[in-house]
């Protein structure tokens, strides 16, 4: 049986990043900066957009020559689209976008969570994804380009006293995958870029602060808790773009997670709820947070 319509263009050729401009969001620090270094290694024109003035302004300062820094909260509609026509004006196009920016809450239950972290999270994460892409497009579209967008693994494991992140990741990959059909017979493609626990600043305040943080990293097993640095999930994301991927996870093994997860997500989420461990740390989180 075939779909009606038109028939679709082939696959793109693989994406050399010389000359081309990248458009970077989150890049003062963690994954976003790292994957700056590594594509204007490469010969890629880089435009860094972080809400830290400052930061992005030194991040861009180290790499010199074809790099400017922008500062722009992604959750500010218009600001990111300010910011998306300054990077134009400044190299004359836009062929990449990464849509990287991102944070996590504060260790809460649903049921205790403040309405203004959930909303930060959700900001940032999801609506900061689309007003990144929006004012993009056209000009990636123009030059036969690339989106990457970034989810999680998180975006299929359990979100208890982070669920925020895990729903917004969730989303993202959702973003992705209409994007990459919406795009596909116009030459340019989508990338969902996944990665486990890497080792940056956020995860050191989520899972090393404190006692419940380590609690909660330790539920995951080997080797789904291995780290890995931003350097690495930095070339994860530039091999993808290259090569036109349309997903790239990092480290590898969390593949099998993904591929497993309607079979897996079921079962796991049963034993959880009868797990005396998680319900031991989301009753201590609850205590610690109402706590005078």
């Amino acid at each position: 049986m075939r779909w009606p319509g038109r028939q679709i263009p082939g696959p793109k050729p693989r994406l050399d990043v010389t000359d081309r401009v990248v458009l970077i969001t989150g890049a003062a620090q963690g994954i976003g900066r790292a994957l700056a270094r590594h594509l204007h290694a490469q010969g890629a024109a880089v435009a860094l957009v972080d809400v830290d003035t400052e930061a992005v302004g030194r991040a861009a300062n180290e790499l010199g020559g074809n790099a400017i820094g922008l500062a722009a909260d992604v959750r500010d509609r218009p600001g990111m689209a300010q910011a998306v026509a300054a990077a134009v004006r400044h190299f004359g196009r836009l062929d990449v976008v990464v849509a990287n920016a991102g944070v996590t809450p504060a260790p809460s239950t649903l049921r205790m969570m403040d309405g203004d972290d959930f909303d930060r999270v959700i900001g940032i994460n999801l609506t900061g994804v689309f007003n990144t892409v929006r004012p993009a497009l056209e000009h990636v579209i123009a030059g036969g380009g690339h989106v990457v967008v970034v989810s999680s693994g998180a975006a299929f494991t359990p979100g208890a006293a982070g669920s925020p992140y895990m729903i917004s990741k969730a989303a993202v990959e959702q973003f992705g995958r209409a994007l990459r059909l919406e795009l596909a017979g116009l030459g340019t493609t989508v990338q969902i870029a996944y990665f486990g626990i890497v080792d940056t600043a956020m995860t050191h305040a989520v899972l090393d602060a404190d006692d419940l943080g380590r609690r909660l990293g330790a539920m995951l097993p080997w080797p789904l808790n291995r780290r890995i640095t931003a350097e690495q999930a930095a070339k994860s994301v530039a091999d993808g773009i290259r090569n036109r991927a349309a997903t790239t996870m990092a480290p590898a093994v969390w593949h099998i997670y993904s591929w497993l997860r309607g079979a897996a997500n079921p079962v796991l989420d049963h034993l959880l709820t009868k797990d005396t461990a998680m319900s031991e740390l989301l009753h201590d989180l609850e205590k610690e947070q109402t706590a005078p």
